[in-house]
């Protein structure tokens, strides 16, 4: 995905879904293929995300003294950022191949994904944002030529919108987090494209501290990609969220309506995070799958091992044993 032909197979790659009414059933085979991919379930914050970054994209086509306006998708571990990053990034791509066909887009690439590498140095995250467009870098290379080196292959390409993942990994409080910080601000500065930020609990960090971080708390508006809550005023956010998974499943044999009535149990299992929810359910669907059930039951969850930190989350929830069974 960090690379752009990487991402560009990923923008035409078909949206997993189901078979049309009336279609022959798929063979388990196609369904454990389904399930690996999976849908993506369209949430508040992907809506969000892509109503602002349509707007944001229209405000500064024509910005060209000062960088234009950007946006930082903010939230805890497993709240979906990437996902909604990802998918918006290919609408945009989508989008764009639309407008102009796909001949008249070639050596075009209209959207850049890259990651902040661990303990970035502006040297190496330079490098990643060559890397994403395959552009050559000599050993012998300083900074400054791989930033010019990116600046004018960017342009040339048209990228327009650049999306920067895991942007929590920035502390501007070293010297070379600070270097880093100073990288990007020359960069929105010198690509006219409009960019994004994720990373885990932004605003937490010392991203937003100091001068550099008031410029990029002064230019960048936040799209808050929290945990789903079980209950808002008088909707319950996390019992449609699982409704709409319920209603992605392959399985011959599941009733409708068990995960959605299984909700309080679920939310206490996730902590209403989007990643782990997804990650559970699939996980049962595939076991459903292979040993023959075709159907999720909340016995079937309970034996799905999720990732250490939904399990640390429900571990302190578990039934404790009664004083006649511990002393067996």
């Amino acid at each position: 995905m960090t690379t752009w032909d990487g991402f560009q197979a990923f923008a035409a790659m078909p949206v997993a879904a189901l078979p049309p009414p009336g279609a022959p059933p798929r063979s388990l085979e196609e369904r454990l293929v389904y399930y690996s991919r999976f849908v993506t379930v369209r949430t508040p914050a992907i809506d969000a995300l892509a109503k602002n970054v349509r707007t944001l994209m229209i405000l500064g086509r024509h910005q060209a003294v000062t960088a234009r306006p950007s946006l930082i998708v903010t939230g805890p571990a497993g709240a979906g950022k990437t996902t909604a990053l990802l998918q918006v990034g290919r609408a945009c791509h989508l989008a764009h191949t639309r407008r102009h066909g796909p001949t008249a887009t070639a050596g075009q690439a209209p959207v850049a994904y890259v990651l902040v590498p661990p303990a970035a140095s502006a040297k190496t995250l330079a490098t990643e944002f060559a890397r994403y467009l395959g552009i050559p870098v000599a050993a012998g290379m300083s900074q400054a030529q791989i930033t010019s080196a990116v600046c004018h292959t960017y342009t040339a390409a048209g990228v327009q919108l650049v999306m920067i993942d895991e942007i929590h990994r920035l502390n501007p409080r070293t010297t070379t987090g600070a270097q880093s910080a100073d990288l990007i601000k020359d960069l929105t500065e010198r690509i006219g494209a409009t960019f994004v930020y994720a990373g885990i609990d932004v605003t937490t960090t010392p991203l937003f501290t100091g001068v550099r971080g008031a410029q990029l708390a002064g230019r960048a508006s936040l799209i808050d990609c929290a945990a789903f809550p079980a209950r808002l005023g008088e909707s319950e956010p996390f019992r449609d969220l699982i409704t709409a998974v319920e209603g992605a499943l392959d399985l011959r044999h599941h009733r409708p309506g068990t995960l959605p009535q299984l909700a309080p149990y679920l939310h206490e299992r996730t902590a209403g995070r989007i990643g782990s929810l997804a990650r559970l359910i699939r996980q049962a669907a595939i076991a459903a799958l292979l040993d023959g059930t075709e159907r999720i039951t909340r016995t079937s969850l309970e034996a799905i091992r999720l990732d250490h930190l939904a399990e640390q989350h429900y571990r302190p929830h578990a039934r404790p044993r009664s004083r006649s069974a511990s002393t067996l």
